[in-house]
């Protein structure tokens, strides 16, 4: 009887297991897809922002600068790397 009993159980559990995996993985990427794209709304909204302005702070840029490597270290480079280069690029003190 505990033969048998073994026989269907670890199965059941590799596959159980196998399949909570996979669902991991699976909101793993969208997590990272979520974060991504957030990042990348952040890098295009502080461009914005910056440019029409025409000067972007040492603290904006800062958070910016952050803002940037996690993006890119997601795997982000697009745009926003134009973007990011650009807001950098401006003074950090408005231009009288």
């Amino acid at each position: 009887m505990a033969e048998i009993f073994i026989k269907w159980v670890i199965p059941f559990v590799c596959g159980g297991a196998v399949t909570f995996a996979g669902s991991m993985l699976i909101r793993l990427h969208a997590v990272k897809n979520g974060i991504q794209c957030l990042l990348r709304a952040e890098i295009i909204r502080s461009h914005d922002k910056y440019t029409e302005r025409g000067f972007c702070p040492i603290y904006a840029k800062d958070a910016l600068e952050r803002a940037y490597k996690a993006y890119h270290a997601l795997g982000g480079n697009d745009v926003a790397t134009a973007l990011y280069s650009d807001t950098m690029e401006l003074p950090t003190e408005p231009v009288s």
